[in-house]
């Protein structure tokens, strides 16, 4: 069970990967992401290496790549129709 965890840091990175994917999918350049988003190119750039940034940040560019409602249901509490819905989430 445990093996499947990612570390915090792999994570960002992986988040910062598929960034940058979507940037090019959107045909945008660094220049332009970083400009539309209101955040730093250096900020970016480190996003894209490293998986590094400050969450408004990533907002900021989460609405530009049309990603932001990805955030919405974050820690948002679940609500379960059954017990058994409780019980198999704590078994899995």
């Amino acid at each position: 069970m445990f093996s499947q965890l990612k570390m915090p840091g792999e994570v960002a990175q992986e988040i910062g990967a598929r960034e940058k994917a979507r940037r090019k999918q959107k045909k945008l350049t660094q220049e332009q992401l970083s400009a539309r988003a209101g955040i730093s190119l250096a900020s970016l750039k480190r996003f894209e290496q490293t998986g590094e940034i400050s969450f408004v940040s990533l907002l900021k560019i989460a609405a530009v790549l049309d990603e932001l409602d990805v955030f919405d249901s974050l820690f948002v509490r679940r609500k379960y129709s059954s017990i058994q819905e409780v019980i198999d989430e704590w078994d899995s």
